[in-house]
């Protein structure tokens, strides 16, 4: 029987198992698809290094960006970091130093620029299209290299990957004894769920309680092309942050069990990134559908999603690329959710990550020491049960 079994072969998943078999634990990761799925498959894969804006997010990022930092080398295969600019854009009517005010408390203080300094800075913007920009300095990783990399180094210390699709919980008493597959049951002395936007149904299934929700996120990859995006672009006022924000309250948390609901409109932000192998993916539009099966029209989406970016970069709303779309799991305070579930000692959360690049690899490594009976305020302070 195994130490540990990890629901969820994505970021969060795999960069735990990692660690958990690093500590000198067995684990055991189970994970439905062979190809990436969820958040880790459309990430941007932008490490906001700079966005602590508290003594606890900002000791997070610090550790976050060392650690992606030293993982290359560590796993023995590149994830494609870098050191890159991001260029946050105000839209024509707002008013810089209001939203200038938003960054205020962050660790590292943005520079504004006025529309033709960002031109400067990344050509492919459109001046007329903003009002000027903020920024920071910033990093990025490819998520696909990221998950393959700790996937090698996982295996080889000697974790298994089964691919399997989890279908609920075995519970004894007031412990997890194990999950049940589509192909068996699986029994470990410990159970962490990194399933993502996944995570709420499945320990629903159970009859387990946990405040994770999730939007359906929409974007454009395009094949490799000759044009250059030398920055990481987003909006400086994020659409989808107050879409997360205005749909997790107490009243609502009900409805994320009932499919059927849009909770809001959908919300689209224009941004972009280009990855070192000159692919660019762009968008992104976000709806809050309480289905995580609900079908989207993707024609519709990659309209729209085209029209808001080619406000601010016009040239590459122009590419060709392919629309897809994936579930980014969230929590109601835009911080992870990490430790036991209430009532069940061995059944542990791993999830609901905003910023995963910079959280989850410091993260994994906090919780696996924690595992071994280190003790960890950090740890405690992201339990689930902090909403009970």
């Amino acid at each position: 029987m195994h130490d540990w079994i990890v629901v969820g072969g994505g970021i969060t998943g795999i960069s735990l198992s990692y660690e958990l078999q690093k500590a000198g634990f067995s684990v055991i990761l189970i994970e439905e698809h062979q190809q990436l799925q969820g958040g880790s498959s459309l990430g941007y894969g932008g490490i906001p290094f700079w966005s602590g804006t508290t003594p606890l997010t900002q000791k997070l990022c610090q550790e976050g960006i060392a650690r992606q930092r030293e993982l290359s080398d560590e796993l023995g295969m590149d994830t494609e970091f870098r050191e890159i600019d991001l260029l946050l854009t105000l839209e024509p009517d707002a008013d810089p130093q209001a939203i200038l005010a938003q960054y205020a408390n962050c660790a590292i203080a943005p520079t504004l620029l006025k529309p033709r300094e960002a031109g400067d800075r990344e050509p492919l913007l459109n001046p007329q299209g903003i009002s000027g920009a903020l920024l920071f300095p910033h990093a990025h990783i490819n998520l696909d290299r990221f998950c393959e990399a700790h996937s090698q180094a996982f295996q080889k210390l000697g974790g298994e990957v089964v691919y399997a699709k989890v279908n609920n919980l075995l519970i004894e008493g007031d412990r997890i004894i194990g999950v049940a597959t589509d192909q068996g049951e699986v029994r470990s002395s410990n159970v962490v769920v990194c399933a993502g936007a996944m995570s709420r149904a499945l320990l629903k299934k159970s009859g387990i309680h946990a405040r994770i929700y999730y939007t359906h996120a929409e974007a454009i990859d395009t094949e490799p092309v000759n044009l250059e995006l030398r920055s990481m672009v987003m909006p400086a006022d994020s659409k989808r942050d107050e879409l997360e924000g205005e749909t997790t309250n107490t009243e609502q948390d009900a409805l994320w069990d009932v499919a059927g609901h849009e909770l809001l409109p959908p919300s689209v932000d224009a941004g972009a990134i280009q990855f070192c192998d000159r692919r660019i993916r762009f968008g992104q539009l976000s709806r809050v559908l309480t289905d995580p099966y609900a079908a989207i029209d993707p024609v519709e989406s990659e309209v729209a999603i085209r029209d808001y970016v080619s406000k601010v970069l016009p040239k590459v709303a122009e590419l060709k690329g392919k629309w897809r779309n994936c579930l980014v799991a969230f929590s109601n305070d835009n911080l992870p959710l990490v430790g036991s579930l209430q009532g069940y000692e061995n059944l542990h959360l791993f999830s609901g990550f905003t910023s995963p690049t910079v959280y989850v690899p410091t993260l994994s490594k906090r919780f696996a020491a924690y595992a071994k009976g280190n003790p960890d305020d950090i740890i405690s302070l992201l339990s689930p049960q902090r909403f009970s």
